[in-house]
């Protein structure tokens, strides 16, 4: 069997050892801000084009960093496919508004770690060992 792989861009945003998530219109799941990878473009395009469309924020590309990949089973798939999700933390200009599918923003802290999928899940676990999440 075969897996299939989902490549994703993360936004991995801290305020006040909270993480922004967001929530699509009719799912009671959060997940981090951002999306799939169009073709030809690189992680930091991704990234910005995907937090312009779902926050209505621009991301600064100079201050784009790798936070790490993280891979488990896709939330709400079937069996055999799976997520991968590269994350980058960043700054922006703007107001922090959800648009698009994005129907709720929120501010998660390590209690609310099973509102999350399971990539998330492995990625509050990563913010939490290193102290930024609470």
């Amino acid at each position: 069997m075969s897996l299939t792989v989902i490549d994703k861009i993360a936004w991995i945003h801290l305020r006040d050892s909270k993480v922004l998530g967001a929530r699509s219109a009719g799912k009671e799941t959060y997940y981090f801000p951002g999306g799939k990878r169009e073709p030809g473009e690189t992680d930091e395009q991704t990234l910005i084009r995907e937090i312009e469309e779902e926050l209505t924020v621009r991301i600064e590309p100079d201050t784009i960093k790798p936070f790490g990949v993280f891979e488990a089973a896709a939330h709400g798939k079937a069996e055999g496919v799976a997520v991968k999700m590269t994350c980058l933390t960043a700054e922006y200009s703007g107001t922090l508004e959800p648009a698009s599918e994005i129907a709720e923003l929120a501010w998660l802290s390590y209690s609310d770690r099973e509102r999350v999928s399971a990539v998330s899940q492995l990625i509050f676990d990563r913010l939490h060992e290193l102290d930024l999440l609470h």
